[in-house]
């Protein structure tokens, strides 16, 4: 079924409340930039002031009011940029420009009119360093004990930095900000390509690192505004 579908579930008066609360979660599988456990973590924590989501109906209705403006600037960040590829193409530039909605969507993003929710951000990297923290270690037997010990002081920076933000309450400083993107690009460079077995891990610091990168910079821009 279709994202609006479960939209009009969750706003179906007449349903159950806890039909309504899976209907808000399929919704969030159709639509989740951050990923489903930190959009929901997202959604959560800005449902404000009861964010109980399994009981309290108004808070599961601004949840969903939330997720659907995100929604929305996301189909027209699109839009925009296709119409300007197409101008573009028509001047003969034949690779995108590298900033704007062009980025890959498939990466932590909040789209947004006003901008992210910097509690929303807060809780969302919370959730996922508690899921980072259960993460195994990559196999000893897949790698050399160089390139083990360069995984395991990434895995550290990483929770640090993760800390860091956290303490902040989403106002990091200027190192915090550049060590995440470091880190991004310090697990990059361990991925292997194809189908390694040593990618399933660090996948998934990846994509803890990058929610943590795209949190410390979209922070960074609504306090220069």
């Amino acid at each position: 079924m279709s994202f609006g579908t479960y939209a009009r579930r969750v706003r179906d008066e007449g349903s159950p409340p806890a039909r309504r609360h899976r209907a808000l979660r399929c919704a969030v599988g159709e639509y989740g930039p951050l990923g489903f456990h930190a959009t929901w973590a997202y959604l959560a924590a800005t449902a404000l002031p009861a964010p109980d989501l399994r009981r309290d109906m108004s808070a599961l209705l601004r949840a969903l009011d939330t997720l659907e403006a995100s929604r929305a600037a996301r189909i027209e960040g699109v839009a925009a940029f296709a119409a300007r590829r197409r101008v573009e193409k028509a001047a003969g530039v034949r690779t995108p420009r590298s900033d704007g909605p062009s980025a890959p969507h498939w990466r932590p993003h909040w789209p947004s009119d006003s901008g992210p929710s910097r509690l929303g951000l807060v809780a969302a990297v919370a959730n996922r360093r508690t899921e980072f923290q259960r993460v195994p270690h990559p196999d000893p037997s897949l790698v050399s004990d160089d390139r083990a010990r360069r995984l395991w002081e990434l895995y550290g920076r990483l929770d640090a930095c993760a800390a860091a933000y956290l303490t902040a309450l989403g106002r990091p400083d200027d190192a915090v900000r550049g060590e995440a993107a470091g880190i991004v690009t310090g697990i990059r460079h361990h991925v292997a390509p194809g189908y390694a077995a040593l990618n399933v891990p660090l996948f998934q610091w990846l994509r803890f690192a990058e929610l943590l990168d795209y949190a410390v910079k979209a922070t960074a821009v609504s306090l220069a505004r």
